[in-house]
């Protein structure tokens, strides 16, 4: 066993730090956001940002509606992987496993004629399917156009619980389905050659149980749908302004696929486990149940909350 800490307990051990994590586990946020969340000042905020970034546990990209702000996304298979290394650090019998799968993929089509296959995904949770599970959850996905992003994310749901989840998409001002986006979905399988473009107007009244933002100006304007948690934001880029065309829309794909099976795996498996009375995980204690970190920790920034130094007072800006 090596004298430093594995990586993500030393990122994760300050109380600040594991709930910056928590939030960002959930959605995106800009700095404003998190300095709001956490009732914290935003130097300090931005300090911890950065030890965060610096662990490659947290990425950041600038927001397309407004150039000054810089959304923040939390890498959820880089913690899978540091969590499972941490664990066996201290022992080879404590390498993290994940749980018994609830649901699984259905079924994928073969890829059209001409379409090669897609790259894989990186690891993340499987899901098997149990045809027992109701619906588990009403999903909304919006962007401007409708017509790639919120596309691809509503089929990628769809497909990876295999109908178990409710899932939809819309525009702020939908456009024409892309054919790139048609194109990408083939690849993996699924067909997208029969969907239409649908303003969010459409679904007002409607209730989701999560509504999903994958466009940083449409979040600007998201209406309220009446679920029980707040709009999530996942801060991606649109790839039909890419001029990579084609290959664009693949990491886009890729991208959404990680973290639709991250999110297919919070939604779906407690709704399995409510339909076999078995408990989703130990003691009926959620998935992070406080605000303290694995470990206390020692580490403290000299006077962060009021030191005025460029080493901690760095703005989101000055952290991209």
């Amino acid at each position: 066993m090596g004298e430093q800490p594995p990586t993500f307990l030393t990122a994760a051990a300050h109380p600040v730090r594991w709930r910056l994590l928590g939030e960002l586990a959930r959605s995106d946020l800009a700095v404003r956001e998190m300095t709001a969340l956490l009732d914290q000042p935003q130097n300090l905020v931005s300090y911890h940002l950065r030890k965060l970034r610096t662990a490659g546990l947290v990425t950041a990209r600038r927001s397309s509606a407004d150039g000054r702000d810089t959304y923040y996304s939390l890498d959820l298979a880089r913690c899978s992987d540091l969590l499972s290394g941490a664990g066996a650090a201290l022992h080879p019998a404590l390498r993290l496993l994940l749980p018994a799968p609830a649901l699984s993929p259905a079924p994928a089509l073969s890829p059209a004629p001409g379409v090669s296959s897609a790259p894989a995904v990186p690891s993340v949770p499987a899901l098997a399917v149990v045809a027992t599970v109701p619906v588990a959850a009403r999903v909304l996905f919006l962007c401007t156009g409708n017509s790639a992003r919120s596309q691809m994310a509503e089929a990628l749901l769809r497909h990876h619980t295999a109908g178990a989840v409710e899932a939809c998409s819309a525009g702020s001002r939908p456009t024409a389905v892309h054919p790139h986006a048609v194109t990408a979905m083939a690849a993996r399988g699924i067909d997208l050659s029969a969907a239409r473009a649908k303003h969010l107007d459409e679904f007002s009244g409607r209730h989701f149980d999560h509504v999903i933002t994958l466009c940083d100006r449409v979040k600007e304007v998201c209406p309220d749908f009446g679920g029980p948690a707040r709009p999530v934001h996942w801060s991606i880029a649109d790839p039909a302004g890419d001029p990579a065309g084609l290959s664009a829309f693949d990491q886009v794909a890729d991208e959404l696929s990680e973290r639709i099976t991250f999110l297919a795996y919070a939604i779906v498996r407690p709704a399995s486990h409510a339909v076999t009375g078995t408990p989703p995980y130990a003691a009926d204690t959620p998935p992070y149940a406080s605000d303290t970190p694995p470990y206390a920790a020692a580490e403290t920034p000299s006077n962060a909350a009021t030191s005025t130094s460029s080493a901690i007072a760095s703005t989101e800006e000055g952290l991209s």
